[in-house]
């Protein structure tokens, strides 16, 4: 197999073609999780996996990884359904990491775009090393030692508000406790540090008072949003996306208000460090 990559940006994302996913091979997923930590997150045009497709290739790269909370496609239960026609204020168009209030964050995110509005819908991916790369070096220092609190919670009671989870926000609370993740983690793939804060799931800096927190959180996420370490990616039916949660956040853009329906899986990850 040889893979057609054609990069979108300096350094965020790519175009891949001369695959099959339905078809490929290990050896063909090692060439794609090699180029996939070079590019960060990898398109795959015209493929229109069926959700059992889908969920072998998934398979492949590792053990998946079931959100918590969600709605969840009726043949394949790993697999969170993504059906939304009114998005803004859902919690996905808001920069983030997925399920990061996790012990163990997913280490990728594959989504297939199934259903598309005529016009919107876009995503949009920031790289977390550069985002820390471009700190000056004294803020570096500072927060490399530090921790941040991921907790679950305000994105499961919009969940439960908007009618897209029935889960017992106690029970899982109970069940996730807060996590307490580096501000900035190492790859472990890589080497390579990312910062690894959100605005959907960290809480606090630990460790500083609240005030102190507020604005080194508020610092770091408004940092993020910074066009330099972004690309956008405008929707095409039968795409699939493959993306590090590891080193990237994403934003998926609320402009649209006809239906638009994505699959997404997740895969394991392991305890930042």
């Amino acid at each position: 197999m040889t893979l057609t990559i054609d990069r979108l940006t300096a350094t965020t994302g790519a175009m891949v073609e001369g695959v099959d996913l339905r078809t490929v091979t290990p050896d063909g997923v090692a060439e794609i999780e090699a180029a996939l930590l070079e590019h960060l997150v990898l398109f795959f045009p015209g493929q229109a996996l069926e959700p059992t497709e889908q969920m072998r290739f998934a398979q492949m790269l590792g053990e998946i990884d079931v959100a918590p909370f969600g709605p969840k496609h009726p043949d394949v239960p790993e697999m969170t359904v993504l059906d939304q026609k009114s998005p803004k204020g859902e919690g996905a168009d808001a920069w983030h990491s997925d399920n990061s209030f996790r012990a163990e964050p997913p280490s990728y995110t594959m989504l297939q775009s199934v259903l598309l509005p005529p016009h919107g819908g876009d995503t949009c991916w920031s790289n977390m090393y550069e985002a820390y790369a471009a700190l000056s070096e004294p803020m570096q220092r500072f927060l490399e030692p530090l921790t941040a609190t991921h907790d679950l919670s305000k994105m499961l009671e919009l969940a439960i508000a908007r009618g897209n989870s029935d889960a017992d926000l106690g029970q899982m609370r109970a069940a996730y406790p807060p996590e307490h993740h580096p501000v900035v983690r190492t790859h472990p793939q890589t080497g390579r540090r990312a910062l690894f804060v959100n605005g959907n799931f960290t809480t606090r800096i630990d460790g500083l008072e609240d005030a102190e927190s507020a604005h080194v959180l508020d610092l770091l996420l408004t940092h993020v949003k910074t066009p330099d370490f972004q690309c956008r990616f405008r929707w095409l039916p039968g795409t699939l996306a493959l993306w590090d949660n590891r080193c990237l956040q994403h934003y998926a853009v609320p402009d649209y208000t006809s239906r638009r329906v994505m699959h997404r899986l997740t895969l394991s990850g392991d305890k930042p460090v």
